[in-house]
């Protein structure tokens, strides 16, 4: 694949997402995203369709700019799963930065887009080793032969950022950044939201998306952009007390209150993980509610 082949697949997809927003198409989106982000796009079709329709937004188009978009495409031998990555640029002398990866689906031979995550700080993206011919290169991030951290330990601290606050595994993993601390601060700020009538928990689930992607760096470590998936539980603290879902959980748990509602998040997330044992940086995540349940909505399923 070649530089223009890969931005052209950006393009292609650009259009196709397009089509699809405007009129929540699930079957059309499918055809170009695959993985956590179309499970995050579908969320985003049924929580707007869940609301009043005097709330939905009204959808506009957008495309990337490919003049400001660095594109990362690895070597792969014959059989290999085939992906690229993507650094798109926007705003004002370049201010905001997406990391995009695309992947070849096996049984289509389809490219679709499979993780768009905004960096926190465009200036914390490491420099992408290049062969002489342009090339990046892959690299296992499941095998501490190449990373201090593989992808297991990352999403574990990750996990842990949510549910703990860093205190077990994240702080120990990763160093302070700007992602870290906005992981931390969804734990801190949401576990005392109810004050002395509930409770919030968070804690790891089942990770649908057990993929990775990583690039060498020219420092010699990897970037990585892999999902994790975390749950939220929201409980009354006595009896007599009920939680009412607001306009934004509606397409999931409609209006009727609860003791209890549990809510399922899909995210990707970007590391720079060094291969000599030091702490990795998380450079930025996006999550989305994917699921959520109550008393009343699970006994109906």
């Amino acid at each position: 694949m070649t530089q223009k082949e890969a931005l052209a697949q950006i393009a292609h997809y650009s259009k196709i997402n397009n089509q699809a927003n405007a009129h929540n198409n699930r079957k059309l989106l499918d055809t170009i995203e695959d993985g956590p982000l179309y499970a995050m796009s579908v969320a985003d079709y049924k929580h707007d369709e869940g609301l009043p329709k005097a709330d939905r937004e009204k959808y506009k188009p957008w495309s990337y700019n490919l003049g400001s978009t660095d594109v990362y495409i690895p070597r792969f031998t014959t059989g290999q799963p085939k992906w690229f990555a993507a650094v798109t640029y926007s705003g004002k002398n370049n201010k905001y930065a997406r990391v995009l990866i695309m992947a070849e689906q096996a049984k289509t031979q389809r490219w679709a887009m499979v993780a768009a995550v905004d960096l926190d700080d465009e200036k914390q993206v490491p420099k992408i080793a290049l062969d002489a011919d342009g090339y990046a290169t892959a690299v296992d991030a499941t095998s501490t032969k190449n990373v201090a951290a593989p992808v297991d330990v990352l999403r574990d601290a990750v996990l842990d950022n949510f549910a703990t606050g860093g205190d077990l595994a994240g702080k120990k993993v990763f160093t302070t950044t700007k992602t870290s601390t906005r992981q931390i601060k969804v734990h801190d700020d949401t576990i005392h939201k109810f004050g002395s009538r509930g409770t919030t928990q968070f804690s790891a689930a089942a990770t649908e998306f057990t993929g990775s992607y990583a690039l060498r760096t020219a420092a010699g470590g990897a970037l990585v952009v892999f999902a994790h998936t975390h749950i939220q539980r929201d409980a009354v603290a006595h009896s007599g007390l009920q939680i009412v879902p607001d306009k934004d959980d509606r397409a999931w748990l409609g209006d009727k209150p609860s003791p209890y509602f549990t809510y399922t998040f899909t995210c990707s997330d970007v590391a720079s993980v060094p291969t000599t044992p030091d702490k990795s940086k998380l450079i930025s995540y996006t999550c989305r509610r994917t699921d959520a349940e109550g008393l009343s909505t699970s006994s109906a399923a």
